[in-house]
């Protein structure tokens, strides 16, 4: 199911303004294996569930997953056909504001080839291009 945060402060708040990196989630705190992001995006609640679906999978429920990012932030859009002015338009969906540097997904459980491809397979359904980062204290004589 999409994802959406259970209530807001501000129900269509302003588009911000993107940072040259990211100021937190740049490591890899809870799995061996993840993607990192190199670009600046909005990444929508969907890509997200897709990425996660992709990641499911193809590691067949086996090991465990962490999404790291989640879609809090309102985007809002216009009806086709109208006029410029009137207002803001009502909120379409939800997007998580991602920086370079930020850790999107991680996987533990498994081993080195399996969690590489099952990343790469996520990292295809997300808008930007990502990198296969690998914990420092991996030891691969520990993997399932």
């Amino acid at each position: 199911m999409l994802q959406q945060p259970k209530r807001l402060k501000y129900r269509r708040p302003s588009d911000g303004h993107p940072r040259k990196y990211a100021k937190r989630g740049t490591h890899l705190d809870f799995g061996s294996f993840g993607i990192k992001a190199l670009e600046s995006k909005w990444i929508t609640a969907r890509q997200i569930e897709a990425a996660r679906v992709a990641v499911t999978r193809y590691m067949q429920r086996e090991g465990q997953i962490w999404v790291r990012i989640f879609p809090d932030k309102p985007f809002t859009r216009k009806p086709a056909d109208v006029r410029m002015g009137k207002g803001k338009g009502d909120v379409a969906g939800y997007v998580a504001p991602v920086f370079p540097g930020r850790i999107l997904i991680e996987v533990d459980g498994v081993s080195y080839d399996v969690a590489k491809e099952a990343l790469r397979l996520a990292a295809q359904k997300l808008p930007i291009p990502t990198k296969f980062v690998v914990a420092r204290n991996y030891d691969p004589s520990q993997t399932v």
